[in-house]
């Protein structure tokens, strides 16, 4: 026959406190656990929100930076362009002040009637020779007739002479050349149709669409754009 015995006061006591005592520490050894574990969770999501962040500043950056490149390209093309058509400009400004002061110099040329007699007839005979017809006329300053009608007679003989046939030059005196040009002539053939426009403005512009070229050369240097020569 085996006896027990009842647990006394104090005994049930000390039993409840070890209870306690394990539930306590299971309990905070379970609580570490958590915040270890949300303590790395956090650190996890926090080291994603820095990179989404950092991308997102880099990517934002490199817009900026795109943006700003693009607009210091567009302004440097601008600038550049600007400055190219200003010097165009000044370089063409120069070039018609060339030409103005060479216009001037042409309608003195009438002055001196001797050498504007010798003048004329040179450009009369290029017109007869670029009609070669048998009939012409002149057109020239009112002011001119007198001087024309001798450089005619010389013009004339000479065409025959390289022709071999003759030709009848008159002095168109029912159209004149505008008094303020600088002079020369407008040979027409006998039917009015055909023109030979000798004068001397006209002259000088031709001369300038063939030697302005090497003028802009002598001034300006070779272009350094151009990248073929003749």
């Amino acid at each position: 026959m085996s006896s027990s015995r009842a647990l006394t006061e104090d005994q049930v006591q000390g039993e409840l406190k070890k209870m306690e005592s394990f539930i306590t520490k299971e309990a905070e050894e379970k609580a570490k656990e958590i915040k270890l574990k949300a303590d790395e969770e956090y650190e996890i999501e926090k080291a994603s929100v820095v990179r989404s962040e950092i991308n997102l500043i880099d990517s934002t950056y490199q817009d900026k930076f795109k943006k700003a490149t693009l607009a210091q390209q567009i302004t440097k093309s601008t600038i550049a362009n600007k400055t190219r058509l200003k010097v165009l400009a000044t370089k063409e400004e120069c070039l018609d002040d060339i030409l103005a002061g060479a216009e001037a110099e042409l309608k003195k040329i009438s002055k001196d009637k001797s050498k504007y007699g010798q003048v004329l007839t040179g450009l009369i005979e290029e017109g007869l020779f670029a009609l070669m017809e048998k009939s012409v006329f002149v057109r020239v300053r009112k002011a001119d007739v007198a001087v024309v009608k001798k450089s005619i007679v010389d013009a004339k003989k000479f065409f025959e002479e390289k022709a071999g046939f003759e030709v009848d030059v008159k002095v168109d005196e029912d159209e004149y050349l505008n008094k303020d040009s600088a002079g020369g002539v407008v040979v027409i053939n006998g039917t009015g149709k055909i023109e030979v426009d000798n004068t001397l403005l006209e002259r000088l512009k031709l001369l300038g669409e063939t030697a302005l070229p090497a003028v802009r050369l002598e001034l300006f240097g070779p272009s350094a754009s151009r990248k073929f020569f003749d």
